[in-house]
């Protein structure tokens, strides 16, 4: 940066006269004032013209029952570290008209959906795969022959879309939902989530898809849902259970100290506007290691976890670049906001002198709060947690541009960037996100922290996998230090690099992923694969610690035998994952052909296939007159009406966004007066 050396002059504002430091404050001042009462950028006029959720609207007209679902009952089975859901959607007409629901849910971004029932009365229909339009041909004609039928999409890899036809006055219709997800666990402690609503998207039509699914109505502020929502969770480890509690519901748990655990939410309390969490350690704090096998009738699966060594701090940390990128947008107003400024305060505030550092924030439009990165001294470190704190969320999330021009600053070769983006997620542009990161940040590790109850954590972990860095989710403000010390811990000491599966005198192919990653942060290294022949050999984990090799071997005689069809699903989900990420990669449907046979061939819920359950019954025998509903979903805790839209207003960026920025102009610009007074004083004294 040719700039730079001009830069640490803002350390030295301690040496200036209190006159010269009193115009710069008031200066300072004025220009942060003035920017806060200019109009509109343009990209925030641009922004009104955005596709939005809206708010729900009761109808007047008593015979259409606008809220069909009534109830979601979820049981969670965890036998080790797969967990294996069923989730039941109960739907009720109690209007007198026919009706068609429809509902837009989220899921897990690990989960491999794998099989679909309908119950109506006594009857059970099974559903089956097909590819996303066939499906909807299928379901389309259904309806309109009057029978009951339930289209279920994937939307993203963690939103879905259910869609029942044709269920009649006094009908009670169950759809049942299976899927499995893996576990994995982070530094000794595992973690099960559900997510329970879909936070409201921020969506620009021009040069991207249509997304029907984006338009859902959201409930006003404060205002929860009709639908009762129950949980529970039932535990069987190797060892015995140390812990099982959850920050986001209440909930009651027994087995403690046992090898069997249970857990449920307490009964009638609001739970879903936020995503359910669940924590758990068992005894001892150490990660399982071992190797897992399924023989099928056509073919084997296999799933090794080995536990990472100890992270070791290095003896010398380098310097590095730090570059925040902060979503104060909308949906981040108020406790998202919050949550964020806390966390900022503690990353920003554990910064090494021989750093140096940035902050962007964005939301319709995106400013630097300095020209280039400055060093982390404490004036400029108070500087910046001075001008975070006093942020104000409002307008678009526009994160491609925001990105794009991380990815065009200047970047001295000598010093490591490490790019960190705070957002909730709440956009349509994942694979643009990806694509960009991937193809351009590939220089920088890049971490994401997802904020809030609900975030979309398929935006978060795909930014962190795109930046080979880590994701983390922080609901809470209290959680705000623990996780930015977690951060520290990771870039100040990778745990293993050089990461190679090898494998001996056991037949293996298709293994996933093709490339290990590093290890960061205390989470297993994980292996999927197939396996044909004898079950015989082993399998050797290799790598570079901060202490020197790391080598752990698995003998395959040790190996537990599992009697569900898991890992088959498993494999499958993490090679669609893999071929999704390559597709975003690459634009377009490139991939499409590969995971469409996938999800075909393997029953799982994909981009390019859907579950269908058609009654060959017809129940109703004019389904025109029928009326179809959208099923609203509660805002996510913490999240305000300004996250919800029909139009994004022209709001003014907030005026703080710039004040570091302003400042670090004003301060270099009175400094360089000042300091030609004190010469020109200097020099008159002289002659």
């Amino acid at each position: 940066m040719p700039t730079l050396p001009r830069l640490p002059r803002l350390s030295r504002l301690s040496r200036l006269p209190w006159s010269s430091m009193g115009l710069m404050v008031a200066s300072a001042a004025a220009a942060a004032l003035m920017v806060a009462w200019s109009p509109a950028y343009a990209d925030d006029a641009e922004a009104a013209r955005a596709e939005s959720p809206y708010f729900f609207v009761k109808s007047d007209d008593p015979s259409v029952d606008r809220l069909p679902l009534k109830s979601t009952d979820v049981k969670v089975r965890i036998a080790g570290v797969i967990a294996d859901v069923t989730v039941i959607q109960h739907y009720r007409n109690e209007g007198k008209r026919p009706l068609e629901a429809r509902y837009v849910f989220p899921g897990s971004t690990q989960a491999a959906v794998y099989a679909m029932n309908v119950r109506l009365g006594d009857r059970l229909l099974t559903a089956r795969i097909r590819e996303k339009e066939q499906a909807r041909v299928e379901y389309q004609a259904a309806k309109s022959e009057g029978k009951t039928a339930a289209l279920l999409e994937q939307q993203r890899a963690n939103v879905f879309q259910m869609q029942v036809a044709n269920i009649l006055p006094g009908d009670d219709v169950a759809v049942e939902l299976h899927y499995t997800e893996l576990l994995v666990p982070t530094e000794g402690r595992y973690q099960f989530v559900f997510p329970t609503v879909v936070g409201p998207r921020y969506h620009v039509p021009q040069g991207n898809a249509p997304q029907p699914w984006v338009g859902t109505p959201y409930l006003r502020q404060g205002e929860g849902t009709s639908s009762a929502f129950d949980l529970q969770v039932t535990l069987d480890a190797p060892l015995s259970v140390k812990e099982m509690r959850s920050a986001s519901h209440a909930i009651d748990v027994k087995g403690i100290g046992q090898t069997h655990a249970e857990a449920a939410i307490v009964r009638n309390q609001a739970g879903n506007n936020r995503d359910f969490i669940l924590d758990y350690r068992l005894a001892g704090d150490r990660i399982e290691s071992g190797l897992m096998l399924y023989k099928g009738s056509e073919e084997n699966f296999f799933l090794a976890m080995v536990e990472p060594p100890h992270a070791i701090a290095p003896a010398q940390i380098n310097p590095r670049e730090y570059i925040f990128v902060v979503d104060v947008s909308g949906s981040m107003h108020g406790k998202p906001l919050g949550t964020a400024k806390e966390l900022l305060q503690h990353l920003i505030g554990s910064l090494r002198p021989s750093d140096t550092f940035n902050v962007m924030l964005f939301s319709g439009s995106n400013r630097m709060l300095a020209p280039q990165s400055v060093p982390a001294t404490r004036a400029n470190i108070d500087q910046a947690r001075a001008t975070i704190d006093g942020l104000q969320g409002g307008g678009g999330t526009e994160i491609v541009p925001a990105l794009r021009r991380i990815a065009e600053l200047p970047k001295p070769g000598e010093v490591s960037r490490t790019v960190v983006v705070v957002t909730d997620g709440y956009v349509t542009v994942e694979r643009e996100v990806f694509e960009l990161v991937a193809r351009n940040l590939g220089k920088s590790n890049v971490f994401a922290f997802g904020i809030g109850s609900s975030v979309n954590r398929m935006l978060i972990e795909g930014i962190a996998r795109a930046g080979r860095g880590e994701p983390f989710i922080v609901t809470k403000p209290d959680q705000a230090a623990a996780q930015a010390e977690r951060l520290r811990r990771m870039i100040d000491s990778p745990v293993l690099t050089q990461v190679q599966a090898r494998f001996e005198g056991l037949d293996v192919y298709d293994v996933e992923p093709a490339v290990l990653p590093d290890v960061l942060g205390g989470r297993p290294v994980v292996v999927f694969g197939k396996w044909r022949g004898e079950a015989r050999g082993r399998l050797t984990i290799e790598g570079r610690a901060a202490d020197g090799a790391f080598r752990q071997a698995l003998p395959v005689a040790e190996a537990s035998v599992q009697s569900s069809a898991a890992l088959r699903f498993l494999w499958a989900r993490q090679r669609i994952a893999a071929l999704s990420d390559q597709e975003a990669l690459e634009g377009g449907q490139t991939q499409k052909s590969a995971i469409l046979d996938l999800g075909l061939r393997y029953s799982l819920l994909t981009d390019y296939t859907s579950f269908i359950a058609v009654d060959q019954v017809v129940r109703n025998p004019r389904p025109q007159d029928g009326a179809s509903v959208d099923q609203p979903a509660a805002l996510p805790e913490g999240v305000g009406e300004r996250a919800v839209r029909a139009e994004v207003p022209g709001t003014p960026e907030p005026g703080a966004w710039v004040a570091l920025g302003v400042t670090a102009g004003v301060l270099v610009a009175t400094a360089w007066h000042a300091r030609r007074r004190q010469r020109g004083r200097r020099g008159h004294e002289q002659g």
